[in-house]
């Protein structure tokens, strides 16, 4: 690997510095003769090895391999300039394109487009403009860091799809694991803190009944009613993890306000706080940590008082358990050590939502449970979609629509340099038309790929221009610059073979696009005079029109082919990352699903017949019998727990 990567690394500046050399060998400066001409020689070599150095570095360190490549250009057409090629800075331009930031790439394109400007001006002597040279740079470098951009867009989305990929695997990896997890605590927070209240219930009643006979009853009757939540609890969880359902999002608040209402009935001071309106995840969270803050206050400090708080602050839910000191601590039952779920099971919901949790003593000897979880109550923006959507043709598309209306106008001011004084002077109006209507040919260009027909449709519309302005303009022998700007309609094809969502089917399109560019260079040479309209007859027409038709069909199909090529290769590769994922949530499902048909089988082996068996006890008036059952039963519900919290080996 690290070979392949110097080789790509060097093998382009390699390529470019041998060519540059052996041009610099044939037609180089030193031919001339003279400690001046020598001098310039070795000034244009140092230029070469500084520019070679620079693009060696152009993956690292981009923005400094420009800034090198264009003083080297400096220096390199300083000495020499018409021979030193300075293609460094263009090479150094892509790569900060595919590597850095658009703002980064826009402050570049306009740093080196005016570096460029500037030397062609000092060339010139600081007497004349050359604009077809400026616009041939401002051509170039923007066409490169368009093509750079687009890169870049293409490894940001393959990135995204690795990881995404990555992410699924690991998942894969771990579902059986985190399936364990999140059924321990499901079991820990609907049946666990039932049972520790009937076992500190009955023992209370147990251990008063001497001196206050009437607590026997009612324990009894809370054991009854107590174990027969937890049966339909675990019936209901049992159903659930053979035949799972997606939860309804509900508000929970009423369910929080009626799980502390039923701690409530054992006698204890609960104060509560609550929004009116907690749902979906964060919902559930809020009423399992609730739910367990209050298991571990009546297990560790019965009659205490509690206060449970949830508030909102900036985009966040702050949840607050507390209740004061145990007052009596040395009469707390014994056989009741915690299975170390509790707080591990609360910790784990905030994390799963990106909040934390703090458990601990309080400064007057009680005890504390406190979230910061964040608050899902707003509803997302679709402005972040839209501007992905925008930010894909944000410099890649207008880049190809600069090229497209500017190359014509280039070749145009290249034929005007050779045009006497006069006729240039005579010209400017007419290049300053073609230049607009090159300018409305390339720009439906900017929406190639968001809406490709109807950027193909811009371009057909606008080159139906061609022959107006032909007649319009004082120029002579238009037709020939129109040829060049095909360019738009090629572009513009070959984004509906890539981009449309019919794909092949566009290929009408092709015909149409053909046969209307055709139309409009024979038009625009019959108004320059290079074809006779007046004894152009149907005859003529139809033989000139229909074999260029084809020819030029059979150019745009090509164009439209490629495009097709690309969007099959880019929907094989989605389909291939698609395909993966399917895969990896496939086995995960699976992993996931014979862990909840195992626990189902577990539950309803060790732990349903035993709480079948407390509510007879409770109906049968047997007290005693009721505790060591309802101890034996949580005993057998912490086994459970453990089997889960540790996995099995292989």
């Amino acid at each position: 690997m690290p070979e392949t990567e110097t080789v790509r690394r060097w093998l382009l500046p390699a390529l470019l510095a041998a060519a540059q050399l052996a041009w610099l060998a044939i037609a180089g400066p030193w031919r001339d003769g003279g400690v001046r001409a020598v001098v310039a020689a070795g000034v244009v070599g140092c230029a070469l090895a500084v520019e070679t150095a620079a693009l060696g570095r152009r993956r690292d360190a981009p923005v400094s391999a420009l800034a090198w490549s264009v003083g080297a250009m400096a220096v390199g057409l300083t000495a020499w300039q018409d021979g030193y090629f300075a293609l460094g800075a263009p090479v150094s331009l892509y790569s900060v394109a595919v590597r850095c930031p658009l703002p980064v790439t826009l402050r570049a394109v306009a740093a080196v487009v005016g570096a460029e400007w500037f030397l062609s001006y000092a060339r010139a002597g600081f007497r004349t403009v050359p604009v077809a040279e400026w616009a041939v740079a401002a051509l170039l470098y923007v066409l490169c860091a368009g093509l750079g951009e687009a890169r870049r867009q293409w490894r940001a989305r393959r990135l995204t799809a690795a990881r995404r990929l990555a992410g699924a695997e690991e998942g894969r990896r771990h579902a059986a694991e985190n399936e364990r997890e999140r059924l321990a605590r499901e079991l820990h927070d609907v049946s666990a803190h039932h049972l520790t209240s009937v076992v500190v219930t009955v023992d209370t009643a147990l251990r008063l009944g001497g001196t206050r006979p009437e607590l026997t009853a009612e324990a009894l009757e809370f054991a009854e009613r107590t174990g027969l939540e937890t049966q339909a609890s675990l019936q209901r969880l049992v159903g659930l993890l053979r035949d799972p359902e997606p939860r309804e999002a509900a508000s929970l608040t009423g369910r929080i306000q009626q799980l502390v209402a039923g701690f409530g009935r054992l006698g204890r001071p609960i104060a509560t706080e609550l929004p009116p309106d907690l749902t979906g995840p964060v919902g559930e969270a809020v009423h399992g940590i609730v739910r367990e803050a209050l298991t571990n206050a009546v297990r560790y400090a019965p009659g205490t008082a509690v206060r449970v708080s949830v508030r909102r602050d900036a985009g966040r839910l702050l949840l607050s358990v507390t209740n004061g000191p145990s007052e009596a601590r040395a009469s707390r039952p014994t056989g009741l050590t915690g299975s170390g779920l509790g707080i591990k099971g609360m910790e784990q919901r905030a994390a799963a939502l990106g909040g934390e949790l703090d458990a601990g003593p309080t400064a007057e000897g009680g005890w504390r449970v406190e979230a910061v979880l964040p608050d899902a109550g707003g509803a997302p923006s679709a402005e972040g979609w839209r501007r992905d959507v925008l930010r894909e043709q944000l410099l890649a598309d207008p880049a190809l629509a600069f090229t497209a209306a500017l190359l014509p106008v280039f070749f145009v001011l290249v034929g005007a340099e050779d045009w006497s004084r006069a006729a240039r002077h005579a010209a400017v109006p007419g290049i300053v038309l073609v230049s607009v209507l090159f300018a409305l040919h390339g720009l439906p260009l900017v929406w190639r790929r968001r809406a490709p027909r109807a950027a193909l449709a811009g371009v057909l519309a606008s080159s139906l221009l061609w022959p107006v302005a032909t007649a319009l303009a004082p120029l002579s022998a238009l037709s020939p610059y129109f040829v060049a700007g095909l360019i738009a309609e090629c572009l513009a094809v070959n984004a509906l073979g890539a981009y449309s969502h019919r794909g092949a089917h566009t290929w009408p399109w092709v015909l149409v696009t053909g046969t209307v560019g055709t139309g409009a260079l024979l038009a625009t040479a019959a108004a320059d005079g290079k074809v006779p309209a007046g004894g152009l007859s149907w005859l003529t027409g139809a033989v000139l029109v229909v074999p260029l038709s084809l020819v030029a069909c059979a150019g745009f199909a090509l164009v439209w082919g490629c495009g097709l090529l690309v969007r099959r290769r880019r929907l094989r590769v989605l389909a291939r990352d698609d395909f993966a994922l399917a895969s990896s949530a496939w086995q995960a499902d699976r992993s996931a699903g014979a862990e909840r048909e195992l626990l189902a089988g577990r539950l309803s082996e060790a732990v349903l017949h035993r709480t079948a068996r407390l509510v007879e006890l409770a109906r049968a008036r047997r007290p005693d019998e009721v505790a060591a059952e309802a101890r034996s039963t949580l005993a057998a519900m912490r086994e459970l727990l453990h089997g889960l919290d540790r996995p099995p080996h292989p």
